[in-house]
């Protein structure tokens, strides 16, 4: 059985630069160039950016809490917006965008998508004028140009066949993340690869301390001239016994007057520590994420206390809202036909978030119900139990009256006025209370 050998990465990038075109989607010969190396020596790609830890939990942070948001479809109406539910659409972005995926993997691969590679696109198929089903595509296998009259032009590799097909711009949701020519998002991996590529090499270097056992290197010297063969074998027999891990705390026997001089290079004098701390705080710059939702803070601050509900609500403001905005539009531009724009619409509920937060729902549906903003039947709703009758109504609080209202008589004295009358007592004829006793 013959196996053709497949060329090397450099290898495979020459050959084509020699007689290939390449496109925008050869990630082999971009990786292989140098659009993807750091000033510090490593190649920044998505897998690579994926495997630090700050990365990986920020890409996930804002990924499944934007997924398990429930994604509501309305219809504006005289009185407001009414729930849509019997639109097609409310099933594909609410419950199950295709066959293979439910709504929350769904969302979860087009927010990675957009937070690694700045775009996100996903295939609509359709039935007649129907959208039956939403497919998400790979970012990298997606080829983007503008035709002469400036419409884009999308061309996207198939997998595992690798043949490539065209995709017309009414049956593709394009989702761009921050652009500066509005035609392509801008990926935070390839822009933020100098960070990426320190805290690469500053974990490489890290592990390779502890490889070492934690044990400084040093200089072995002699007090005679050794020969190139000597050399070499002691420098070989003293890096297989004494070097690693595995091979702390041995003694070292030193002859012929061997001295080792130790290079004293704790990860203190090379401020390691503060260097891999300074190294989390600037990814989650890139992706606009508090430190501490991802489980770093700085030294002698807690993640708990007073002000983390401000923080929290800063996250939802300037963290959460662009993205979600971001999708809702996308969603009215892509899968909305012209006639339903101005009728139709999605939008996240942010009042998921307080799903886990029994006192915040709490006082939210008080809040809602005492001041009639909702009745207590769409509360119960919200928390999945049966109406109750009567429990469609607007209430306020009672108490609350207008400023011109007050001194005068309200409901309660007409009642007691109205008694009267029925009894037949006259207000004049009320006894005076003079704390004495009647006779």
């Amino acid at each position: 059985m013959n196996k053709e050998k497949k060329p090397g990465r450099i290898k495979s990038a020459v050959r084509r630069w020699l007689g290939v075109p390449i496109s925008l989607t050869d990630g082999e010969f971009w990786a292989a160039y140098a659009g993807g190396q750091s000033a510090a020596g490593k190649s920044v790609t998505v897998d690579k950016a994926l495997q630090l830890s700050a990365v990986w939990s920020c890409v996930r942070l804002l990924s499944e809490t934007i997924a398990t948001l429930p994604v509501g479809f309305y219809e504006k109406t005289a009185d407001g917006r009414q729930n849509a539910n019997d639109h097609p659409l409310y099933e594909l972005l609410h419950n199950q965008p295709n066959a293979d995926m439910t709504a929350v993997e769904f969302w979860e691969m087009i927010m990675a998508s957009l937070l690694l590679w700045g775009n996100a696109y996903a295939e609509i198929d359709r039935t007649g004028k129907r959208i039956t089903s939403l497919v998400p595509l790979r970012p990298e296998r997606m080829k983007v140009d503008l035709s002469k009259s400036g419409d884009p032009i999308y061309t996207y590799r198939d997998w595992p066949s690798g043949t490539f097909r065209n995709i017309d711009e009414r049956d593709i949701m394009h989702i761009r993340a921050f652009s500066t020519n509005g035609v392509m998002g801008l990926s935070p991996v390839s822009y933020a690869r100098q960070t990426l590529g320190l805290a690469m090499a500053t974990d490489e270097a890290s592990a390779k301390v502890f490889k070492n056992g934690m044990r400084p290197s040093g200089v072995l010297s002699m007090d005679q001239i050794l020969k190139k063969e000597q050399r070499n074998e002691v420098r070989e027999s003293m890096v297989e016994q004494f070097s690693g891990s595995m091979n702390t705390g041995k003694m070292m026997v030193l002859e012929a007057g061997m001295k080792f001089q130790p290079v004293d290079l704790n990860p203190e004098d090379a401020q390691m520590l503060q260097s891999r701390a300074f190294n989390i705080e600037e990814i989650c710059r890139w992706f606009r994420v508090w430190p501490g939702l991802i489980g770093h803070t700085a030294q002698g601050q807690t993640m708990w206390g007073s002000g983390v509900e401000q923080m929290l609500i800063g996250f939802l403001t300037f963290s959460l809202r662009p993205w979600l905005t971001r999708i809702e539009q996308a969603i009215r531009k892509s899968l909305l036909a012209p006639g339903e724009r101005n009728k139709y619409f999605a939008e996240f509920s942010i009042e998921g978030l307080l799903r886990a937060d029994s006192a915040a729902r709490a006082a939210f549906y008080s809040t809602m119900t005492q001041n009639g903003l909702m009745t207590r039947n769409e509360a119960r709703q919200k928390e999945n139990l049966q109406p109750k009758p009567g429990a469609d109504q607007l209430t306020v609080q009672s108490n609350l009256l207008p400023i011109d209202q007050l001194g005068k008589s309200g409901d309660s004295e007409s009642a007691k006025n109205a008694l009267r009358e029925w009894l037949g007592i006259k207000s004049e004829e009320t006894p005076e209370c003079t704390g004495k006793t009647q006779p």
